[in-house]
């Protein structure tokens, strides 16, 4: 172990890989309200938060289990289209509250374009949130829909494979036919909207 008088310990966030402290600062520095967007493999979580002395105050969280609960989303709850509906609806909630701007926090998540945080990003922006980015970053719209799990569920099908029983278990037992995930998609959008007038 290192020792000496100029040894330092790093936090201890900063050890275990969870916070990236200067990116952190400059995000506070920025004084701009954050829209913070983790995913982990069953949920996408948005927060809405502005940095203050004592620490953020959270003025909005949304979650994708929400989707389920309030619009009877029958689909997977960690994947793209879950995410970018999340957003969608983390955006309206915001929009609501009289929040129309912010910068991204992705925090130490890699930022590989078109992956689930950015679905996240263009729902927030499709809900009319000013956030500085560039549309390359986005997923494209046949992923956004689920029109890839429909195409890859029909293949097993006409293959007649015994993983689409396997792969496809919480769509069934939630009552959704996989591919028909694009259709249902289009379905809770626009409910999102509706209810968001």
């Amino acid at each position: 172990m290192a020792r000496g008088p100029r040894y330092h310990v790093l936090f201890r966030r900063r050890r275990t890989g969870k916070t990236d402290f200067y990116k952190r600062r400059r995000l506070i520095i920025s004084k701009q309200i954050r829209f913070i967007v983790r995913s982990s493999l069953k949920h996408v979580k948005i927060q809405i938060a502005k940095a203050e002395l004592i620490g953020d105050r959270i003025l909005s969280s949304t979650t994708s289990a929400e989707l389920v609960k309030d619009f009877n989303w029958r689909g997977g709850t960690g994947n793209l289209p879950a995410a970018y509906l999340t957003g969608l609806l983390a955006g309206k909630k915001a929009m609501k509250n009289d929040i129309e701007k912010g910068v991204l926090d992705l925090g130490i998540a890699s930022p590989i374009r078109g992956n689930r945080l950015f679905a996240a990003l263009k729902g927030l922006a499709d809900a009319g949130l000013e956030i500085p980015h560039s549309d390359v970053i986005y997923p494209s719209e046949d992923r956004i829909r689920g029109e890839n799990v429909a195409n890859y569920a029909k293949i097993l099908t006409e293959l007649e494979s015994p993983e689409p029983a396997q792969q496809f278990s919480l769509y069934k037992k939630r009552g959704l036919n996989p591919q028909k995930l694009p259709k249902h998609f289009d379905e809770i959008k626009e409910a999102i909207l509706q209810k968001y007038k």
